[in-house]
This record gives C-alpha cells, sequence and structure tokens, in this order.
C-alpha cells in the first residue's frame, strides 16, 4: 500500500494539568478524511491495521475466511470479495489513507446487445450477469463511474463533503462541528475546565501514520486525540 499522501495540520487546544486534548481546530481536508472512515468496509480497516493489531475480533474473524478451504465455499462465491471488497470510487477516496493496492475498484456493467429499452435501465456490478429485460444477453459493457461534483465549482474545490469556508472542531471523541465562540465555550465548560492558564494549544502533524492510529483509536477509545497525539499517560483520575 502506497504511503505517498499529503500533509495534513490539527491545532490541538490541550489541558496540560489532565494531559487531555480538550479538542482541535481543523479545516475542511481533516473533516472530510475522518468523515470518509465511515465509507471504509470494515475487511478494508483490518487489512490496512494489520490482523494482528485489531482491537476485539475483527481480527480473527478476517483470518478465518483467509484460511477457509474453498471446500466449503459455495459454488460461485469468492472469498476475495469479503476480504477485499469493492467500493464506489468516491467513497474510496482518502487524502490520506489510499486504498489498499490490491483493493477492487467497483465496476459497472449493462446489457452487451440491448434488444429492448428497458435493458437500457439495468446495471450491475457483477460483469457476466444476464440481463433481467432480454434474458438472453449477459451485461458485460462497462460504464464509467463519474464522481459528483458541486455545481459551480472549481476545480478541486467541490472535493469531499464538507465546505471549505468553515473552521471545524473535532473534539477528544471525534465529535466534528462548526467552530464558534459560543461553541468552544460550551466545550471548555463540559470539560469542567477551571484553571485557564494550563490550556496549551499545539499544533500536530496528521499524515498517513496518524491516520492509521486514528482508524485504530476510534475502534477501542472516547479519547482519540488523547490517545494519538499525546499517548496514554494520563494522571489517575482524570477525566
Amino acid at each position: 500500500m502506497s504511503t505517498t499522501t499529503s500533509t495534513l495540520k490539527m491545532k490541538l487546544l490541550i489541558d496540560t494539568k489532565a494531559n487531555r486534548v480538550l479538542f482541535a481546530e481543523v479545516d475542511k481536508d481533516v473533516v472530510d478524511f475522518l468523515f470518509s472512515l465511515l465509507a471504509l468496509p470494515v475487511a478494508t480497516i483490518v487489512k490496512m491495521l494489520g490482523k494482528g493489531s485489531m482491537f476485539g475480533s475483527f481480527g480473527n474473524l478476517y483470518r478465518s475466511v483467509e484460511k477457509l478451504d474453498d471446500t466449503y465455499v459455495l459454488p460461485g462465491a469468492d472469498k476475495e470479495a469479503v476480504l477485499q471488497p469493492k467500493v464506489v470510487p468516491s467513497a474510496a477516496r482518502s487524502l490520506l489513507l489510499p486504498a489498499p493496492s490490491s483493493a477492487q475498484a467497483m465496476s459497472f456493467f449493462r446489457c452487451s446487445y440491448p434488444a429492448f429499452t428497458s435493458c437500457y435501465n439495468n446495471v450491475t456490478d457483477a460483469r457476466g450477469t444476464k440481463c433481467p429485460s432480454c434474458c438472453s444477453n449477459k451485461m458485460n459493457t462497462a460504464l464509467k463511474f463519474v464522481a459528483p461534483v458541486a455545481e459551480g465549482s472549481s476545480t478541486g474545490a467541490g472535493k469531499g463533503l464538507v465546505k471549505g469556508v468553515v473552521t471545524y472542531t473535532v473534539r477528544d471523541d471525534l465529535t466534528v462541528t462548526p467552530m464558534s465562540t459560543i461553541s468552544s465555550m460550551t466545550m471548555l465548560n463540559t470539560a469542567a475546565v477551571t484553571d485557564f492558564t494550563a490550556l496549551q494549544e499545539k499544533t500536530v502533524r496528521l499524515g498517513y501514520t496518524e491516520g492509521l492510529q486514528i482508524v485504530k483509536a476510534s475502534l477501542q477509545s472516547k479519547t482519540v486525540l488523547t490517545d494519538v497525539f499525546l499517548g496514554n499517560k494520563r494522571p489517575r483520575g482524570a477525566a
């Protein structure tokens, strides 16, 4: 898997007494990266993190499918479809975590010989499927997937999910909201911060390695930013 990717930045607000990240100020690219994690199939996450590093039992499930003898697999079923699930290209793209090089991009096909107008209404992601309209021809003609782009946007401006003119906050548990003075104060109150002199800003790098760490921590913890950027060395009794 290629690790040649862009590097983003996050501005953390840290409670140095409790050694915890209260929240981070981020831009559109970081938010798009975090939201893109929701589109990753579990099997893809297991493959990226490594089967041995998975929390819980997902790694065991992955290994079980890998080791399953073909004798027990249904005719026509494909183990690789489970281990390397197809994803829609626009959902698979990520600024920091490219899909494994062996991952299958989803393809779509229509009837190769549309005898009826209704044939054009049928699409499949499995090449060779019989067309349900003409019942005799196979759906082998590949279709080109066109990723959506925001109307009126310039090149690259319409990529991702959120708008780029806004600053966002990401809490320690990865709750994401548009940033405002009121929301920042609310988060400080919720975190029961009383000593404002203990607060410290720190800008950190968010690259491929940190991205993988966030994926792993998000499956295990509700203090993701603290775990990734400060480690787990927290004072006893810290919230």
